[in-house]
């Protein structure tokens, strides 16, 4: 039985039983940054204006350009539950608003391997990948803080 809840308490949390999961550091996501961003850690939200284009740019004065994952991506999911704390239909609904009200446009979809090759082409850059993605040269995970 003990076994049981330990398997289905993370399986709720996910599918929002009891509102948005805590970010504990084991995360189905990764944020990731280009290699030569000196920024180690953010707090979550921090991250979230990032992703949501109400921050643009990093402390050094580079410009921020962030990628999601494709919109059925399980670490899309936690990532939108956990750093905006809302689904990701909501965080779509969001970017509806501003597309139709003409005053922005989403970050890109791109899948792990693209994410990563993005990141790595851009100082600026911002993204997440599922976690166990390797990351190789280039790019490295930031910290994120509560």
């Amino acid at each position: 039985m003990v076994q049981v809840r330990r398997l289905l308490l993370p399986v709720l949390l996910l599918l929002g039983a009891g509102g948005s999961p805590p970010a504990t550091g084991a995360e189905p996501y990764v944020v990731v940054v280009n290699a030569a961003n000196p920024v180690t850690a953010l707090p979550a939200e921090e991250v979230s204006r990032f992703f949501l284009h109400k921050s643009d740019r990093w402390p050094n004065g580079t410009k921020v350009t962030a990628v999601d994952l494709v919109e059925d991506s399980p670490a899309r999911d936690a990532f939108s539950r956990v750093i905006h704390q809302r689904s990701t239909s909501a965080v779509k609904a969001y970017w509806q608003r501003l597309i139709f009200s003409g005053r922005d446009v989403p970050p890109p979809e791109k899948s792990n391997a693209e994410a990563l090759s993005f990141v790595r082409s851009n100082l600026g850059a911002i993204a997440y990948v599922a976690s166990g993605t390797p990351l190789g040269d280039g790019v490295k995970a930031l910290r994120v803080t509560p």
